[in-house]
């Protein structure tokens, strides 16, 4: 993917901005309301491992993925300190092999904004593919009524709707504020937090 050597220099700067090594709150949050017990799961976009990590500390038998294998290798040292065991691949999120069994739930904190600029259409087909019928899956993307550089890519409601909202049930759609962004400036990006459900 011609995007590598972008991502791979945030990880190899030691200060990726999307990444302060605390879980998502809003993971946390959504896991809790909506009674997501321990399922097979699999992260999108994970990054240095964190999300992942806390998902298997209870109970998730996790799958993680990531396009930067340098991510891939800390996010192994993460889970290897937690004494936890997830499988982590390095893969391109558009050209994924077989993973074998759909899962349960799906977590995505960034890589939807990030992938639909160039291919929304192969982001959708992807989590169809990843998801079992009556899957679960929790995206978090950067919000387009407060854009910011730096800041994350973002996305207005409309869009949002109209191609997640294509494929899969919306179940829930609110606004929320990354507090897990190293963007080393004095604010919290607005974001969406949008849990649908495969049909």
């Amino acid at each position: 993917m011609a995007d590598l050597p972008h991502w791979e220099e945030h990880y190899r700067s030691g200060h990726p901005p999307w990444d302060t090594g605390r879980p998502s709150s809003e993971l946390m949050r959504v896991v809790e309301v909506e009674q997501i017990a321990p399922c097979r799961a699999i992260e999108l976009g994970c990054g240095t491992g964190t999300n992942a990590v806390w998902l298997s500390q209870r109970g998730f038998e996790v799958t993680a993925v990531d396009l930067v294998p340098l991510a891939i290798e800390q996010a192994i040292e993460r889970a290897a300190k937690a004494g936890v065991k997830v499988r982590f691949l390095s893969l391109d999120l558009l050209n994924l092999p077989d993973l074998g069994e759909p899962f349960d739930f799906l977590v995505d904190r960034g890589c939807y904004h990030a992938v639909r600029r160039d291919d929304a259409a192969g982001y959708l087909n992807a989590v169809d593919r990843l998801l079992r019928s009556g899957a679960r899956g929790l995206i978090l993307a950067g919000n387009a009524k407060e854009p910011h550089d730096p800041g994350p890519p973002v996305v207005n409601e409309e869009e949002l709707r109209s191609e997640l909202g294509s494929r899969f049930e919306i179940v829930s759609l609110r606004e929320f504020r990354f507090d897990d962004a190293n963007l080393g400036i004095d604010f919290k990006p607005l974001a969406w937090s949008c849990l649908l459900r495969k049909p």
